[in-house]
């Protein structure tokens, strides 16, 4: 019965603060606070600054900021349209055409950038005027793109995958390489569908581009090469057991600063833009995390999630049945929280019923990040969703509905890596990993 009480208590608190607007990082610190006053005799204030001093110094988060600014530099330069230019040819004589463009340009970036929010809009720059001048429909070129953005989540670098890491003291090199082989099934997924609509609605497609030369192709692929090799150089070294994610992380801004000097990209104003929009993003996740910790901490001293736990376990639920239940429950959470929020608020309880489980905690990121990506665009607080409506001015609901059949492609996916475990585990167990 305690333990009814203090759920609810943290629940009542919670709701209250984001319901009034408070930030959730701050938000989350309130509830922490609320929590070690009421149940428990410790001293808040010295737990707190001790915990928020601990979790911000953490050698592992350096990576975050620099993976996020390197994302920021490459936004500002012409990536998008040198991307569009070199991909466009070998996608137009597939089935479905240029509307590959969208899935093949968010994989592409997603490898350099880490945040979906960015992956929709440096590739819904290029893409979506091309395909509406070459008259593709709009709820496909909508829903695409929408959908395929959130791979920005899975494919390394990946922010949720290093607040996952650092949260649950797992390897980030180790997520990053789990999260190669999902975020390209899922990216075919994508691709599959698209091929599919190509067949089941004829009367849809436009007319193709006249064919292009063989060497002409390879002639324009010369705009892939720079990404390509930045891409090469950030993944690369990590699984080859070269660089930590945080050594990548410093390369991939070292190769994305030269990128975009040698695209003509790289002036004072980008340069300080990039700077303060890694900054604000970065302070914002840190104080998440911050507010996350010194929750976690609240609550284990309260003892709710080894309770949990323990009423979680003696339900004697089958791990398909846990896991069928944590997709529900994260959906039901990303409908009103960002991916990172989730992850950080819902970590102290979710992690000792998996680890009690016997769930591998790499193979348990990947999920994570497979749900959250869902929430990316479900409504109401959808963010993928936000961002393209400000992009195309279509009404939310209208963009909702395009993304559909991706949020179906991603339930499939869940589906797929509970079939097929080692899809995320085999390549971290083959990894000749560098202490971080």
């Amino acid at each position: 019965m305690e333990e009814f009480y203090l759920t609810v208590v943290f629940l009542f608190v919670l709701f209250l603060l984001l319901g009034t607007g408070v930030w959730i990082g701050l938000a989350l610190m309130g509830v922490a606070y609320v929590g070690m006053e009421l149940f428990t005799s410790r001293p808040a204030g010295d737990a707190m600054l001790t915990t928020i001093w601990t979790s911000s110094s953490s050698w592992t988060l350096t990576a975050l900021p620099l993976f996020i600014w390197m994302g920021e530099i490459l936004y500002r330069t012409r990536l998008s349209e040198d991307m569009f230019r070199g991909l466009a040819p070998w996608m137009a004589r597939l089935p479905g055409g240029l509307l590959h463009t969208n899935v093949v340009g968010c994989t592409i970036f997603a490898a350099v950038s880490g945040s979906s929010a960015a992956t929709l809009t440096t590739v819904g720059k290029m893409s979506i005027p091309e395909l509406r001048r070459r008259g593709y429909p709009e709820f496909m070129t909508i829903g695409t793109l929408a959908g395929s953005a959130t791979l920005g989540l899975m494919i390394p670098p990946s922010l949720t995958l290093i607040v996952y890491g650092v949260t649950i003291n797992e390897s980030i090199t180790k997520l990053f390489v789990a999260g190669i082989l999902p975020g390209l099934t899922l990216a075919g997924m994508f691709m599959l569908y698209v091929a599919a609509w190509h067949f089941a609605r004829p009367g849809d497609r436009p007319e193709r581009d006249p064919p292009m030369a063989f060497r002409r192709k390879l002639y324009n692929s010369r705009f892939l090469i720079p990404i390509i090799c930045l891409v090469l150089v950030v993944i690369g070294s990590m699984y080859l057991g070269y660089a930590t994610a945080t050594e990548a992380a410093a390369f991939g801004v070292i190769g994305a600063l030269v990128l975009s000097l040698v695209q003509g990209s790289l002036t004072p104003a980008t340069f300080f833009g990039s700077l303060m929009g890694a900054t604000r993003t970065s302070a914002m996740i840190a104080l998440i995390l911050m507010g996350a910790s010194f929750l976690s901490l609240s609550m284990g001293f309260t003892g709710l999630p080894r309770s949990l736990a323990g009423w979680i376990a003696s339900l004697e639920l089958s791990v398909v049945t846990l896991i069928v239940a944590l997709t529900i429950f994260y959906i039901i959470i990303g409908m009103f929280l960002d991916g990172i929020s989730s992850v950080v608020l819902t970590m102290a309880v979710v992690e000792p019923m998996v680890r009690g489980a016997g769930i591998d905690l790499i193979w348990f990121g990947i999920f994570i990040v497979v749900v959250v990506e869902m929430a990316q665009i479900t409504p109401p607080i959808g963010f993928n969703l936000f961002v393209m409506q400000g992009i195309t001015k279509h009404p939310i609901g209208y963009v909702a509905k395009t993304a559909l059949p991706m949020f179906a492609i991603m339930v499939l996916m869940v589906g797929v890596l509970v079939m097929f475990p080692e899809l995320a585990t085999w390549l971290p167990d083959t990894i000749r990993q560098r202490p971080e």
